[in-house]
Order: C-alpha cells, then sequence, then structure tokens
C-alpha cells in the first residue's frame, strides 16, 4: 500500500511539474500569453506541495528519485502534447531511469 500511494504521488507531481513547464513553455515560446504562464507558476507550485506528500522523509533521495519519472514523463508528455516520436535509446533511457527511482525509493533498507 505505501509503495502504491508514492507511485501514485510520483505520477500526480509529475503531472504538475511536466504540465506546469509546458504551459509556461507554450505561454512564451508559443506566444499563447500569460494566462498560460500564470496556469504554469501554479501548476509548478502545486507539484512542490504534492513531493511534501511522500511516506519516506528524506528530501534528498525523495527529488534524486522524482528524477527518474520526470525524465520518463517528459517523455510521455512529449508523445501525446506534441506528437514526439521517441526512438528506441529515449525509450531504453527512461526505462534505466525509472529503474534508478525504483532503486532509490523501495530498496530494502535496514533502519
Amino acid at each position: 500500500m505505501v509503495v502504491a500511494r508514492s507511485v501514485a504521488l510520483f505520477a500526480v507531481a509529475a503531472l504538475f511539474e511536466i504540465g506546469g513547464a509546458w504551459l509556461v513553455w507554450q505561454g512564451v515560446r508559443e506566444h499563447k500569453g500569460w494566462i498560460w504562464i500564470g496556469a504554469g507558476v501554479i501548476a509548478l507550485g502545486l507539484y512542490g506541495f504534492v513531493a511534501t506528500l511522500q511516506p519516506d522523509a528524506e528530501f534528498g533521495r525523495i527529488l534524486a528519485a522524482y528524477g527518474g519519472v520526470f525524465v520518463a514523463g517528459s517523455i510521455a508528455w512529449g508523445v501525446v502534447a506534441d506528437g514526439y516520436r521517441p526512438d528506441r535509446y529515449d525509450i531504453i533511457g527512461a526505462l534505466i531511469c525509472l529503474a534508478g527511482m525504483a532503486v532509490l525509493m523501495y530498496a530494502p533498507r535496514d533502519h
């Protein structure tokens, strides 16, 4: 149950962070305006809050592990939102990052 909650929190955090960054990108680079930028800034703030809800209390571990989720999630976001076509190295790299996240977060520890 703790692992499932943690994975769900990582997914929600990724939606807020990647979505927020994408909204800012759209507002600035695609000239969609301040509403998009503002929505992105709010989403990025929500990402920071969601990260605090992880059951593990180690900030460094949470953010390091989240990096793997961010990498894989960014590739997936690009596919869905922008029509990005990842090659096999993108996919292999994202899977390696997710494996690293799993080791960081869910390996048995003596404490």
